[in-house]
């Protein structure tokens, strides 16, 4: 671990950024450029103090997942994540795991949005970053771990997954993931995460071994659907998709139009808040 050189890195990466890069209020006049050490320890989810000991090389080496958050927080490109876990004296992590680091273009563009449903997907259906709005009405989906991290893992494992749509759309529902799977099959390769989940899923599930041997594959992600919260009941949203170069990721966005029964619940949504709801899966 090079700790002047890590310190270093940090502080510049720190210095460079303005809040509004992440999507938090310019607030007061500041004394010093860039965002402060609590703002970049609260999106990094770790506490000031173990920050700060990084940044004044005296902290322990972090741990690689410490690392993604630190690499998400600062807003790193690839390169530049590789780069802060060499500095730590960890491996750049491999290139399969490359989809789990957020693209920063994505990430600006979720930073704005406050006022809408919003998340970002990997090819796998596993949420990277949701935005509060997105918590609230699909549940927060931090605590997921291994395959459950999928959202295709989850919809043919998990009853409770389906409960956010209609019985009637399920099956619709049940052939999406199936293609958006094979999808990332398609290109990650058998010996992947995504072969890997595609293993698991045909010994856990008798409906995906059928749907999986249909051949069926795209991307799909619908224009127009309605998801059932546990208390505001059915709501209409319009959906909006934001791809990666390489299709790797993708940011989804929920809307609905002024004016409709769906845009008032959304709206009462932002302020009942999430805390007491039910973790579910995001729409493909």
């Amino acid at each position: 671990m090079d700790r002047d050189a890590l310190a270093d890195f940090l502080r510049h990466r720190r210095e460079a950024l303005r809040p509004e890069d992440v999507g938090l209020p310019p607030g007061a006049r500041r004394r010093a450029a860039g965002l402060r050490r609590e703002e970049v320890a609260s999106l990094a989810a770790m506490s000031t103090d173990y920050y700060t000991r990084l940044e004044q090389r005296r902290g322990p080496r972090p741990s690689e997942q410490m690392l993604a958050s630190l690499a998400r927080a600062l807003r790193l490109t690839t390169d530049e994540r590789d780069y802060l876990f060499r500095l730590a004296g960890h491996t750049a992590p491999a290139p399969a795991s490359t989809a789990t680091h957020v693209a920063p273009a994505l990430l600006r563009v979720l930073d704005r949005l406050d006022d809408t449903p919003a998340l970002i997907l990997s090819n796998l259906g596993e949420t990277l970053v949701q935005n509060r709005m997105a918590a609230a009405l699909l549940g927060d989906h931090s605590g997921y771990t291994g395959f459950a991290r999928s959202e295709v893992y989850r919809w043919f494992t998990d009853p409770a997954a389906r409960l956010r749509y209609p019985e009637h759309d399920r099956r619709r529902q049940s052939r999406a993931q199936v293609a958006n799977l094979r999808a990332a099959y398609g290109t990650m390769g058998p010996q992947s995460r995504a072969g890997e989940l595609v293993r698991a899923l045909r010994k856990a599930s008798p409906e995906f071994a059928e749907l999986w041997d249909r051949q069926e594959v795209a991307r799909r992600f619908e224009d127009h659907k309605t998801l059932v919260h546990p208390e505001l009941g059915p709501i209409e949203v319009d959906c909006q998709v934001l791809f990666t170069e390489d299709q790797s990721q993708a940011l989804l966005v929920l809307t609905a139009p002024p004016h409709t029964e769906a845009h008032e619940k959304l709206r009462l949504l932002a302020v009942l808040g999430h805390e007491r709801f039910p973790a579910d899966a995001p729409p493909s």
